[in-house]
């Protein structure tokens, strides 16, 4: 896997940035303003949902990993909570609407070709909604908690799963 490509001219005054010492990494910072050009992850919420028939997952309509099942998830909008993503994320994909219960736990992602994620994951209860796969799932579908689907997109969400089985 590859990460982005790091910035290469400072986003605010344009200038060329060099790699220069940042508490032990060599850092993209800019010569004249001091910006450092940090490659952090990005954070995003999932949600496990329980119900009569199970746990609700997610197909992922879109790359990547099109086509294999996860939880409910997504990236957290600048200025959301990750409670409110976890409500939002949740109404877009499954059409449901929820109530965010207690934080399951937080997870590294290293698994999306795209960017690295800090992953919440949070345990839900259905408080409304009518269930019908939007935004980017392609479909919904539940699965017994000690069978989740094999082709699972994300180690996190792998993870994530284990613990809430545990208690």
């Amino acid at each position: 896997m590859t990460l982005p490509r790091p910035a290469r001219f400072c986003p605010y005054c344009a200038t060329r940035l060099v790699r220069k010492d940042d508490h032990g990494i060599r850092r993209p910072t800019c010569p004249a303003c001091g910006f450092v050009a940090y490659q952090n992850p990005s954070p995003a919420v999932g949600v496990v949902l329980p119900g009569r028939r199970g746990l609700l997952f997610v197909r992922r309509k879109y790359e990547p990993y099109a086509g294999t099942w996860s939880l409910p998830s997504g990236f957290m909008e600048y200025g959301e909570t990750p409670e409110q993503t976890a409500r939002r994320e949740t109404f877009e994909e499954t059409g449901l609407r929820v109530r965010v219960e207690r934080l399951i736990g937080a997870y590294p992602g290293h698994d999306d070709p795209r960017v690295r994620v800090v992953l919440l994951v949070y345990l839900v209860r259905k408080t409304g909604g009518k269930e019908r796969a939007g935004d980017d799932a392609a479909e919904l579908a539940w699965y017994p908690a000690s069978r989740p689907p094999r082709d699972l997109a994300f180690r996190s969400h792998r993870q994530a799963l284990a613990d809430y089985r545990r208690g």
